[in-house]
């Protein structure tokens, strides 16, 4: 009897949840074990079904997509990740392969599509949707090489990660510094940083960049 592969599913919509598990479930070779409905409980069914497989979503509560793939990625290093997505730019490619990713499929993919890069992922290889130019990957590969800065998004320190998440969320400075234990001026630093790194110039810029990444929903 074939051995089925395990699957764990991160998607915070229900229904797309349901769907890709009802999917995946009527393939001989593939069994889901877990799914998630944001990416800190990502991460915890990946350590705690060691699935051969995370299919996930960059757009999640409480933790982004991307930040849960770095997470799974080091603490689960034989796992593998495919990103599921809506987002076609570059910059999105780059930053999920860059966190750990091993393929970047995307939801209007069909079927078909979708198993292919699942299974394409299990058996070792790297795949992108054909909705993805293969420029990308190419330049993801060249960028490796070279050791250089691949995106604006790369810049931007873990820290400045969580300021900007808090940011979006509504907080002031103060109440930012409270929560992660820092000075008022440290975080002005920061948001400065951010500002920077990434061209946004007010507090409205900052919280469409986030929600547009997924790092808070909307």
């Amino acid at each position: 009897m074939e051995t089925r592969r395990r699957i764990v599913i991160a998607e915070d919509h229900t229904i797309l949840r349901e769907g890709l598990r009802v999917l995946l479930s009527s393939h001989p070779d593939l069994e889901v074990v877990g799914e998630a409905v944001d990416g800190r409980e990502a991460i915890r069914k990946a350590e705690e079904a060691a699935p051969d497989l995370v299919l996930i979503d960059l757009s999640m509560p409480k933790m982004n997509g991307m930040d849960a793939i770095h997470e799974i990625r080091k603490r689960s290093p034989d796992t593998k990740i495919l990103a599921l997505t809506v987002h076609k730019a570059e910059e999105y490619v780059l930053t999920a392969l860059q966190a750990g990713a091993d393929g970047y499929a995307l939801k209007d993919s069909t079927h078909q599509e979708l198993v292919t890069a699942i299974r394409s992922v299990l058996a070792g290889k790297r795949y992108l949707s054909p909705g993805v130019s293969e420029q990308v990957i190419e330049g993801y590969l060249a960028g490796k090489k070279a050791g250089g800065p691949k995106s604006l998004w790369e810049s931007v320190t873990p820290r400045e990660r969580e300021v900007l998440k808090l940011i979006a969320e509504g907080h002031k400075n103060r109440e930012i510094a409270e929560l992660l234990c820092i000075s008022v001026k440290t975080v002005e630093k920061h948001r400065s940083n951010i500002m920077e790194k990434l061209d946004l110039h007010n507090v409205s810029d900052l919280t469409a960049y986030a929600i547009d990444r997924g790092i808070v929903t909307r």
